[in-house]
């Protein structure tokens, strides 16, 4: 398995990309647009120089990583010779069915199917294509060079030779695999995402600002990062996407999104990736953001 397909130049994929590619695998680094292209490969550039700053790697090895990625606007073209294609494009079923129907019909009948979803049905989507047993779920954490675990969901019908070998590959790039099984929110989402969601509840109904309730997650539970920061950070338009699948999966109020979230992503207000969530980051300090406005 030396030829790996990226679907999508997003966070996700660039970072796919950037590890398959320090760890010496030929990558095809896939996206509609040449401009996301671009920016993907700007961030692999950088996020290289920041380790060679760092001394983790030489200048030589930055070369090499980068030497190791060629960009395709073709899907067809970019996945000819693909032995695995991991699928990193939105959060959003009706796109992921699309690509794996194309993907079915222009890869090798011999190759590994997987989606880096967050939370979406892995038999779902491996039942759209004529090889459900190799189809799985590689769903690597944020930011993919630096974070340890993969999540390796079995769809029904994925086999065990299949799931072996993405074990085994994901050993090969440093990561921690741990196998899960097929529903709603797999493992690290359905745990998270109440969680995330609980914390939104709890500003909503006034119970603490937004720096207060990160603070005592912080210092209370020597959390890494706040839960609204956190929810900044992935995207509260992903935290929503999750949530509905969850909800709409297990038919559970508790995991209804709370209102508060809703008419932030209705207001375009995502997190880090429009420059405004629960924080501003408009500006280079994180102020608390007119969440307030939401509140009313």
């Amino acid at each position: 398995m030396k030829n790996i397909a990226v679907i999508g130049a997003g966070t996700m994929g660039n970072g796919i990309a950037h590890t398959f590619a320090q760890s010496g695998f030929k990558v095809q680094l896939i996206d509609i647009s040449e401009a996301s292209l671009k920016r993907g490969m700007d961030t692999i550039s950088k996020n290289l120089d920041r380790m060679v700053s760092k001394e983790k790697i030489t200048e030589a090895q930055k070369q090499e990583t980068l030497n190791n990625i060629t960009t395709y606007t073709d899907v067809a073209e970019g996945v000819e010779y693909a032995s695995l294609v991991v699928e990193a494009a939105t959060e959003n079923i009706d796109l992921k069915l699309k690509i794996f129907k194309q993907l079915d019909e222009a890869c090798s009948e011999d190759t590994i199917l997987a989606t880096n979803t967050s939370s979406i049905s892995i038999t779902q989507i491996a039942a759209v294509t004529n090889r459900p047993s190799q189809v799985i779920g590689m769903h690597f954490m944020n930011p993919v060079p630096i974070m340890k675990l993969v999540e390796i969901i079995r769809g029904y019908n994925t086999s065990d030779d299949v799931t072996n070998t993405i074990m085994d590959l994901s050993r090969k790039l440093g990561k921690t695999p741990t196998e899960v099984n097929d529903y709603p929110g797999f493992v690290a989402n359905r745990i998270l995402m109440p969680m995330l969601n609980e914390s939104i509840e709890t500003l909503y109904n006034g119970v603490a600002g937004v720096e207060e309730i990160d603070t005592v997650m912080k210092l209370g539970m020597a959390h890494p990062m706040g839960p609204l920061q956190l929810a900044d950070f992935i995207g509260l338009d992903i935290c929503l996407s999750i949530l509905n699948v969850m909800y709409d999966g297990f038919k559970n109020p508790k995991y209804a999104p709370c209102p508060l979230l809703v008419n932030m992503v209705r207001a375009g207000k995502l997190g880090v990736k429009s420059g405004e969530g629960f924080y501003d980051y408009s500006e280079s300090r994180k102020a608390e953001h007119v969440a307030k406005q939401f509140l009313k």
